[in-house]
């Protein structure tokens, strides 16, 4: 079922990801009335309308397109914490953030995107990275290579010497473990800073725009897109421990995803040296 649907036209689901955008998410761009704004655990963890409707959206639209499928979603977790076991389960996965980066949106900035990853059996198939605002649709198909807008992506590698740009979670929202083996990326040849839309960075790895991003946090919908958008652009991705990151959970955190293998592992080294 999921080789065959892989083989199929995917521009159907680009088309869901827009369609779902153009209704739910950007009639709302800096049109959001304060009713439509809530805090989750605290002012830093917001969502707004757009987010809850694009997800219900995307999760009607997905799974018709692909039967037998489910969804998680940041909104559907967040109501009910079970809906992550499905990463693990039998059935194809839609892994679905609606709005990355919802501060951004709700202060009417255009750094904010929609996430979507296929994935089964733990394994990312596929993936959507749609910057509404900004009219960027990157796509990543396994084995297929990364496209944004149609035109394919290679990562590259850094200039010899040059230093490092590197976005990473801002250490105010980490345990201290964490804290110190991110302050390890403020070191001499690394340029390090406080992260945006998690998805808009990884674009910016894909395209060689950044080095490379450190994140401390694992929810697969932040990071399933971006990780297989690197991945097929050329780039690399480990945890702390140096096994690949694993969209179900249990790695050893901080993680990284760099243009190459090279800059991946000197990321690595600076982490560790932090810890």
């Amino acid at each position: 079922m999921i080789d065959d649907f892989l083989a199929g036209d995917l521009t159907e689901v680009e088309a869901a990801v827009r369609a779902a955008a153009a209704a739910e998410i950007m009639p709302r761009y800096r049109q959001l009335a304060a009713h439509e704004i809530v805090e989750k655990s605290g002012p830093h963890d917001l969502v707004t309308t757009a987010d809850r409707l694009a997800e219900e959206h995307l999760t009607a639209s997905l799974t018709r397109l692909l039967p037998g499928s489910v969804v998680v979603g940041e909104e559907s977790v967040h109501a009910d914490p079970k809906v992550y076991d499905a990463l693990g389960g039998e059935a194809p996965v839609w892994i679905v953030d609606p709005v990355d980066g919802t501060r951004q949106f709700v202060r009417g900035e255009p750094g904010f995107c929609t996430l979507v990853a296929l994935a089964h059996h733990g394994e990312l198939l596929a993936s959507w990275t749609y910057a509404a605002a900004l009219d960027k649709m990157a796509v990543a198909v396994r084995g297929r290579g990364a496209t944004l807008n149609g035109v394919p992506m290679r990562s590259g590698s850094p200039a010899p010497g040059a230093v490092l740009k590197v976005a990473m979670s801002h250490p105010d929202y980490t345990s201290d473990a964490q804290k110190h083996a991110l302050l390890g990326l403020r070191t001499e040849g690394i340029n390090a800073r406080p992260c945006g839309s998690a998805g808009l960075e990884y674009l910016a790895v894909a395209r060689g725009d950044q080095d490379a991003v450190a994140f401390n946090w694992e929810y697969a919908w932040d990071h399933a897109a971006g990780l297989l958008l690197v991945t097929e652009a050329g780039g690399a991705q480990a945890t702390l421990s140096g096994a690949p990151f694993r969209i179900t959970g249990g790695n050893a955190l901080p993680f990284t995803a760099a243009r190459d293998e090279a800059t991946a592992e000197r990321i690595l080294e600076a982490l560790r040296a932090g810890g």
